[in-house]
């Protein structure tokens, strides 16, 4: 099988290049386009022989060889659930509309396969828009089944006959180095997780109230007891309220978030890949990134052929939508 030359937008720290290596595909050229410093050090660290193209803005397909596959998740920022809603412009925001730039560069190298991946919440009218230009209904495939994470994501490609991946029944409990959780997957992983609270008091708060994090404990017991002391002193009040009352205990001592080699197994990138950077470094690129068995479970089902076609995405739509099986799943 000859090598595939691809072409990653937003490729972060390549998570596409292991997905690749891991569905037993042989690159032959891999061109990244990234502007992050972290993930450029953490791809370059792991794969030394990347071609770095710089911001995608800047890209023209024409100065490019026949590329084999795109493959891109563009930003999510403006079409996440999870951001404030005054940030939610969806596709008219100013990260989330760089997919115009994915567009433009899948009809300016023409590739036989693309891949576009995406928040599986996003506003109904942005789905549609992508679909429409795309061309292929996305699929949704939550990362839960292969990994101790939920991660809910849409992707849109037209690699046909993609089934849903077996669930390998990985909980977060399995991948931890030491301590305990209380749920059964980790919330997903996002870039805010760089940015972690320190006082313990308020992160079991932020954990316990909303639900928007991940903690770990030193043991079932240990979450007994913040539980308890919670509820007895801080049930239904607000952090600023808590803060208040001058109440503290010692009793939240000890809960941590993720280790580094933890956010590692929860993305299913190898043990160390992000070894050149420090926890809340690898924190942000890995929350940016992708569950790296999800992408290799879909680029399985590709097939590469010598032969190359040239076509544009619209008037193949009917092909692709008469071959793609699509079984799309909820959280």
């Amino acid at each position: 099988m000859k090598g595939l030359k691809v072409l990653s937008l937003f490729d972060g720290m390549s998570c596409g290049q292991i997905a690749l290596e891991r569905a037993g595909f042989k690159i032959d050229t891999y061109y990244a386009s990234e502007i992050k410093e972290e993930g450029i050090r953490v791809t370059q660290d792991n794969y030394p022989n990347t071609i770095q193209l710089g911001s995608v803005t800047e890209l023209s397909g024409d100065t490019l060889p026949k590329i084999d596959i795109l493959i891109g998740g563009s930003p999510c920022q403006n079409l996440s659930m999870a951001m404030a809603k005054k940030h939610r412009k969806g596709l008219e925001g100013d990260k989330s509309g760089l997919f115009y730039e994915y567009y433009r560069l899948l009809q300016e190298t023409k590739p036989k396969h693309f891949l576009l991946e995406n928040v599986g919440g996003m506003a109904k009218k942005d789905k549609e828009i992508i679909t429409e230009l795309l061309g292929v209904e996305p699929i949704k495939i939550n990362s839960k089944a292969v990994s101790g994470q939920l991660r809910n994501r849409l992707y849109w490609t037209n690699i046909p006959n993609i089934t849903q991946p077996v669930d390998k029944g990985i909980n977060l409990n399995d991948i931890l180095v030491d301590g305990w959780s209380d749920r059964e997957k980790a919330r997903c992983l996002l870039e805010s997780d760089s940015r972690p609270l320190k006082n313990p008091l308020k992160m079991f708060h932020r954990y316990y109230s909303t639900g928007f994090t991940t903690l770990i404990f030193k043991s079932k017991q240990h979450y007994k007891d913040c539980v308890e002391h919670y509820d007895k002193h801080f049930k239904g009040m607000s952090a600023k309220e808590i803060e208040a009352t001058g109440i503290n205990s010692n009793v939240y001592e000890g809960l941590r978030y993720l280790y580094q080699e933890e956010l590692e197994a929860l993305q299913t990138v190898p043990k160390g890949y992000t070894k050149e950077l420090t926890r809340n470094q690898a924190a942000g690129i890995l929350g940016d990134g992708w569950t790296v068995d999800a992408i290799s479970h879909i680029l399985s089902f590709m097939e590469v052929s010598e032969e190359k076609e040239d076509y544009t995405y619209k008037e193949v739509n009917d092909e692709i939508h008469n071959d793609l099986y699509i079984q799309e799943v909820s959280l």
